[in-house]
């Protein structure tokens, strides 16, 4: 799906514009959206950016942050109003409706037309327009495609760059992980062109720790990280209560499945949480071994090769055990990945 002309056709004229992303939205995601909300403010546009969650406060700092209405029930009103008004929709980071929870209703019902920027597999078809790459390293990437395809290059200043690049930084693993491609470097060359300080970038979110969160990886990597060396697999849970302990706040769990893949010898490494209303999985590894498929095919998720995502409705202790039951089917892959 590669609609640029198409998009560019809509956006030659002052447009009333709509931005969402994923929940928990993470530094793609709010990268993505207020870099491409700067962009179209430049080129005359009236934006809003609204999430269906709030998002770690380690993002706060993102240019055009304290503009985002961030959607909780007693301003419902006011975001169907957003809706409503709006002539564009743009849905960015996500592939399907559900990951925008209660907004999914409401841009399936707006009268706008929809315009998809993702990089996930098997997108939903519920956009008119769109930008869709699987290969894309992240959505970030994206966006900046589009803003250079529409010649729009000079328009991109500091602020919108730094956007940019800590959804790219962040999507790939600081250019560690296998979707770091000559592009990705290329792309990120031209931002630092632009006299960006990446290591300010770096640090504002990743040495930015409460010292709650610290407490609980230390909890984490002490108590609850499991090791199965003849399966290559760890993993971690964490009730509701243990979330309690520590003040879990929106983005506290995030990377920390990633300790879990570091482990020696792990080609898969999974975390459980207790949401309350669900319990939330995140799936990583490494090599060939596709966590999407494990996801997609047993806990109603989906992602990429070497990072997806999934739920349960099930019990904590339910879904770990059912976990358990399935990953001997996958022993032979697990052994074979790397």
């Amino acid at each position: 799906m590669q609609d640029l002309d198409a998009i560019g056709e809509l956006l030659r004229h002052p447009q009333t514009i709509l931005i969402t992303t994923h929940q928990n939205p993470d530094a793609d995601a709010m990268g993505s959206s207020l870099g491409l909300a700067a962009y179209l403010k430049k080129r005359g546009h009236r934006v809003t950016v609204v999430t269906p969650t709030d998002y770690p406060q380690n993002l706060y700092w993102l240019a055009g942050n304290s503009e985002v209405i961030a959607f909780e029930e007693k301003i419902r009103t006011t975001v169907i109003q957003l809706m409503m008004e709006a002539d564009l929709i743009f849905c960015l980071d996500f592939s399907t409706l559900d990951r925008i929870r209660e907004l999914g209703p409401m841009v399936r019902q707006a009268r706008a037309k929809k315009i998809l920027i993702d990089h996930h597999l098997e997108p939903e078809s519920f956009a008119e327009l769109g930008l869709w790459d699987p290969t894309a390293a992240a959505t970030a990437q994206l966006i900046f495609r589009l803003i250079v395809g529409l010649g729009d290059k000079d328009l991109i200043d500091v602020p919108m760059a730094e956007c940019l690049y800590a959804g790219l930084m962040t999507d790939t693993g600081s250019f560690r992980h296998g979707n770091t491609t000559g592009d990705v470097h290329r792309m990120a060359a031209e931002l630092l062109d632009l006299k960006i300080d990446v290591s300010s970038i770096h640090r504002r979110i990743f040495d930015n720790t409460s010292l709650d969160k610290l407490r609980m990886l230390g909890y984490v990597l002490n108590e609850k990280l499991v090791v199965l060396p003849e399966y290559k697999f760890a993993y971690i849970t964490l009730s509701a209560e243990e979330l309690k302990r520590f003040r879990s706040k929106t983005g506290d769990t995030e990377g920390l499945v990633n300790y879990a893949l570091s482990v020696e010898g792990v080609v898969m490494a999974a975390i459980l949480i207790d949401r309350g209303e669900e319990i939330r999985m995140s799936f990583r590894s490494v090599g060939e071994f596709s966590v999407r498929e494990l996801a997609s095919t047993h806990f109603n998720g989906g992602g990429h090769r070497n990072a997806a995502g999934g739920r349960s409705r099930l019990s904590l202790r339910e879904t770990e055990d059912w976990l358990l039951s399935i990953i001997p089917r996958y022993q032979h892959q697990l052994a074979e990945a790397v």
